[in-house]
């Protein structure tokens, strides 16, 4: 058998490199899909905007941090109690006697008191629904007319439900965020009235149009406000996606449904346009347009820690994103502990320091995940370039102590790795 010259070496070697960076290629593209892929089966309440009810079963990451101190389930030593206790004020006192004697049977009925135990029973009387019926009597003057009698406030209709099982479906359906039809179903099951799907929808579209000078009043407050709020969540409505806008500080808070979650629904609902405090958000690109421009905006703390916490379980050995993580959580420290000291700003040797590691860590993440030229970029990277370009927004808690962390105020300890 001959042996292949030389040219035909040289083009089988080109092939077969040819093959290499196609096969390399492949392997790249089929790495990222299942980066991909393990990201998204690993998506929880704590690394996405997920809601809790999504999580997998198993022990909380709540219930962790406990187990690790040491500390058993339920209510810790020194917490609040809510045990049922006795009242010196019960509303009715119900007396026993004895009538015979329980040793030798003799009675009682002159037997002198030595003594009395008492037992309480904390109870809900029966709520069943009563019908009253109002008669408005006609008379017939001297004259001729006839007068009917004046029917009470709010009777003025044959047959209608009274206020309070119109404040009951309200409370259920507005408060509780009962169903419609379950909320039906509660007060017939409770009160044997079965008011219908239908009527207790209109009654919370009527209680709604009363609240419409309330409402203007909550967001002129809102506006004025120097930190505002504001967020958007999904909500299932007759089997359509709707989107529930949200404006609120500690202590007021507006709400808008609409079909959009775009600029069109935010204009619409008349409290962003024009701000000029600080708007606190999850850096949807909605909250970029123009209109907003008059506000200073920070970005919500919760929302970058989660992205964070994503990033580092794709890639457990990413050195950068743990340091993020740290730097992250300690200036959030730092700023609490200053305002609870009472000072204006986070000391500069504390600041500088945490900020440096900040930006060091997204600059090595950075150098970690290159851009793909001609494809579309991995969460990891694009989150990257977001912290990279707005770190004005990012920081913006550390830098000005009246401007919370998150869009929870209250939360004084983002979520960590557990």
């Amino acid at each position: 058998m001959a042996k292949p010259t030389y040219d035909e070496l040289a083009a089988l070697v080109a092939s077969q490199a040819l093959k290499i960076q196609e096969l390399e290629a492949t392997i790249t593209q089929l790495r990222a899909e299942v980066t991909e892929l393990k990201r998204r089966l690993g998506q929880n309440s704590r690394n996405s905007s997920l809601p809790p009810s999504t999580d997998q079963l198993g022990l909380s990451a709540t219930r962790r941090e406990q187990r690790k101190a040491g500390r058993k389930p339920g209510k810790q030593p020194g917490g609040q109690g809510f045990a049922l206790r006795r009242t010196d004020t019960p509303d009715e006192v119900i007396e026993y006697q004895p009538a015979a004697c329980g040793g030798c049977g003799a009675d009682l009925a002159d037997a002198g008191e030595v003594g009395v135990s008492a037992r309480q029973v904390t109870d809900i009387p029966k709520a069943t629904a009563r019908i009253v019926e109002h008669r408005l009597h006609r008379r017939r003057c001297d004259c001729g007319h006839v007068t009917t009698a004046t029917a009470p406030a709010g009777v003025d209709r044959p047959v209608q439900y009274g206020p309070n099982i119109r404040a009951l479906a309200c409370y259920l359906v507005v408060f509780q965020h009962v169903p419609v039809e379950r909320a039906a179903m509660l007060i017939a099951d409770v009160t044997g009235a079965r008011p219908s799907t239908g009527w207790i929808s209109g009654v919370i579209a009527q209680i709604a149009g009363m609240l419409d000078g309330p409402t203007t009043a909550v967001k002129t407050h809102l506006k004025d406000s120097p930190v505002l709020h504001v967020d958007e969540t999904s909500v299932n409505i007759a089997g359509v996606k709707w989107w529930l806008h949200v404006a609120c500080t500690q202590k007021l808070t507006a709400y808008h449904l609409h079909k959009s979650r775009g600029r069109v629904a935010v204009d619409e609902f008349a409290v962003l346009p024009g701000y000029t405090g600080t708007a606190v958000h999850d850096a949807l690109s909605v909250y970029d347009g123009p209109k907003y421009a008059t506000a200073r905006h920070a970005w919500c703390g919760a929302h970058i820690a989660r992205e964070l916490i994503a990033a580092a379980a794709a890639d457990p050995d990413a050195a950068w994103c743990i340091a993020a993580i740290e730097a992250f959580h300690d200036l959030n420290n730092a700023a609490h502990q200053a305002r609870d000291a009472g000072r204006a700003t986070i000391s500069d040797t504390i600041a500088d320091p945490l900020q440096h590691k900040w930006n060091h860590a997204v600059l090595c993440g950075l150098a970690d995940n290159p851009r793909r030229p001609g494809r579309e970029q991995s969460k990891t990277r694009n989150l990257l370039e977001r912290l990279r370009n707005h770190t004005d927004k990012v920081l913006l808690f550390a830098q000005n102590l009246s401007v919370p962390h998150t869009n929870y105020p209250d939360v004084r300890i983002m979520p960590m790795l557990v």
